[in-house]
């Protein structure tokens, strides 16, 4: 599935600030992650809130990052993010993501999610509400 064929996705925009860069002005790789991690609270909040996760006794947590950096960031730039579902399994859920800037892509990143238990902390399968409204989309 593509960002653009996604029906569950979400895009932010986002400042750099001037603790975002590094020595040469570049934005640091670790603010990508950052950036990821809004994303996909973001999807959450709009498509399977946490609170009800939460209340069904479940968290999600991340198993993998994988980003590739394109095109390096500076300050006064205006980088805007997209985060859509790719697939859902009976344990994990994959994320796509992009970060551009004008219209040109500075990173690309997959995430694996899953969820746990939060009394036992183990694994759980994805609930299926979660599972089936995702699936619509692929």
């Amino acid at each position: 599935m593509t960002a653009e064929s996604s029906e569950y996705a979400v895009e932010l925009q986002f400042k750099v600030q001037t603790y975002d860069i590094d020595f040469a002005g570049i934005v640091s790789n670790q603010v990508y992650i950052r950036w990821l991690e809004d994303l996909r609270l973001e999807l959450l909040d709009t498509y399977a809130p946490l609170d009800q996760q939460l209340a069904d006794g479940l968290v999600p947590v991340l198993l993998s990052t994988e980003i590739s950096y394109k095109r390096a960031l500076r300050l006064f730039d205006r980088p805007q993010g997209r985060i859509w579902m790719v697939n859902v399994s009976r344990v994990r859920w994959t994320l796509e993501a992009a970060i551009s800037n004008d219209g040109v892509v500075a990173a690309t990143a997959r995430h694996v999610c899953a969820f746990v238990d939060t009394a036992t902390l183990r694994p759980r399968a994805v609930p299926r509400a979660f599972r089936e409204r995702f699936e619509r989309s692929g």
